[in-house]
């Protein structure tokens, strides 16, 4: 039997995928979990051979980049600027009265949970 040495880990080194996250996040904060959604939102390349995940280091380091670019970058959120909103025309309202701006989302939860009175 012979004394294999340790390969030498480079950038480009293909990593299982937990071991990816032992070494990229070496304090925690990371799962295989979490490798996996971003994957899945494409800021992350992973191959796939025989059936197993792998991904580099320098994947894992234009991840990162990506993830502060889009942290930064204006226009990545869900919410409208208040401006818009305050701008939006009462004409446009959706729903029905009781759901509009001033009703509170735990009330407005309520609301819906609330079974239907029979007319």
């Amino acid at each position: 039997m012979t004394d294999r040495a340790q390969p030498e880990i480079t950038p480009n080194t293909p990593l299982r995928l937990a071991d990816a996250v032992k070494m990229a996040f070496p304090v925690g904060g990371m799962t295989v979990a979490g490798l996996r959604r971003e994957r899945d939102r494409n800021r992350l390349v992973i191959e796939k051979i025989a059936g197993k995940e792998f991904t580099t280091l320098a994947h894992i380091e234009r991840m990162r980049e990506l993830c502060r670019d889009e942290a930064r970058g204006p226009g990545f959120s869900s919410r409208r600027p208040a401006e818009t909103r305050a701008e939006k025309s009462p004409t446009e309202q959706r729903g029905s009265p009781e759901t509009t701006a001033g009703t509170s989302a735990q009330a407005a939860l309520q609301m819906r949970l609330r079974p239907r009175s029979e007319n």
